[in-house]
């Protein structure tokens, strides 16, 4: 009992913060007599149990229940695509066969890059980096296995953040500020083309040799009824995304549409992800209503939004510092660079790179220190240069 309770707390840290950090807030909101909330400031004030009730009762109203129902519908599509087997058949395709070191390289490290942009970060990340612990082992380059997946992670972070749907926050942001696809697109699209040519340039260094690269992969593992299903239902969901059918409505029918067809999906969905949503949008709702704590962070975001952005993803991870930071500025432009470039930097700043150490470190003779060493250089650059381009592009 106790190991699955230490292996919990592990696997799900971000959640486990997040559900303290929104507990602690409803004890300090219920305890402040100048706190304000929707339900009226009188039961506040009147402290202790009474105060934290009413708190406790205002705290559904702070969630935002379209970004919930969109991660749930989104994710349940993505994983039921990936269940199908198709994206890993893509990647066959592309890097089996004889082929040189520099272009399988260059695969493995866009196919997330790419496929982050409608699949999500973390999907992306859990279907190519085994694919390239495979190729790599079988093509005799395992020591170029370390940088290949550090270059995964970064694609799969910087890839993401071009669209929507790329990745939480961005659906988060996208949604809190009802943004058009142009305006979003128009902000990230120099940041997304820095990326490709960077990643594409790292992948020059890897050098011509060649090799017979083997992938067995069960043909059986293709589905195409499944892909078909989940397609549908994804495409489904970017049109809800786009506000086009309402959100209402697509839970109904990807509701149905699992329950009938492929209620295993069920199970693939990342609950954990939208608990953590459901507990900052409490915490950073509770803290919104603390005059000390709204005037602080709201000075922050007012005088340096992309650079605090920037530096609260570092510390709490992005998804969780836009949905804290969103409720104190008006200015999704910078908040929304910030976030997405603040998944580069610390490991901890960005889930999908945890993914990809997690990956990483199940793989024969894996090294933590070589990882890390590798994930801090290739970070630090990559972001400097992405901080680089936003000063030139918007301070300068």
């Amino acid at each position: 009992m106790l190991d699955r309770i230490i292996t919990f707390l592990r696997d799900e840290a971000v959640l486990c913060i997040a559900f303290l950090c929104a507990c602690i807030s409803l004890v300090l909101v219920g305890a402040d007599p100048g706190a304000a909330t929707a339900g009226g400031g009188a039961a506040v004030a009147a402290g202790g149990a009474a105060g934290f009730m009413a708190a406790l009762q205002n705290a559904p109203s702070y969630i935002d229940w379209r970004v919930i129902v969109l991660l749930f519908c989104l994710m349940a599509s993505v994983a039921g695509l990936r269940e199908s087997g198709v994206m890993a058949r893509i990647a066959q395709a592309l890097v089996a066969g004889e082929r040189s070191c520099r272009l399988v390289c260059f695969a493995l490290v866009m196919l997330p890059f790419f496929a982050s942009m409608l699949v999500t970060n973390d999907v992306a990340l859990l279907t190519f980096v085994p694919i390239a612990v495979l190729a790599l082992e079988a093509a005799g380059w395992r020591r170029r296995l370390v940088r290949v997946i550090v270059l995964q992670a970064i694609a799969a972070n910087l890839g993401g953040m071009v669209t929507p749907v790329g990745n939480p926050q961005n659906l988060f942001i996208f949604t809190t500020y009802e943004l058009t696809a142009a305006d979003f697109f128009m902000a990230l699209a120099p940041f997304g083309a820095l990326a490709f040519a960077l990643l594409a340039g790292a992948c020059v260094a890897f050098g011509s040799g060649r090799a017979q690269v083997m992938l067995k992969l069960d043909e059986r593992s293709i589905d195409m009824r499944r892909f078909a299903l989940h397609l549908a239902l994804f495409c489904l969901s970017v049109l809800s995304v786009l506000r086009i059918v309402p959100y209402e409505a697509l839970l109904a029918v990807v509701a149905a549409a699992l329950f009938v067809f492929d209620r295993r999906i069920f199970a693939k969905v990342d609950y954990a992800l939208l608990a953590t949503f459901v507990c900052f949008f409490v915490f950073s709702g509770n803290l919104a209503h603390m005059p000390a704590v709204k005037d602080f962070l709201g000075g922050l975001m007012h005088s340096h939004p992309m650079l605090t952005s920037l530096v609260a993803s570092q510390v709490i991870s992005n998804v969780p510092a836009s949905v804290l930071l969103a409720g104190f500025t008006h200015n999704w432009h910078s908040l929304l660079i910030g976030v997405d470039l603040g998944g580069l930097g610390t490991p901890i700043a960005s889930l999908a790179s945890l993914i990809a150490f997690k990956l990483y470190m199940h793989t024969r003779g894996a090294s933590a220190a070589v990882f890390m060493r590798e994930f801090a250089v290739a970070n630090v650059v990559v972001l400097a240069l992405m901080v680089g381009l936003y000063a030139l592009l918007f301070v300068v």
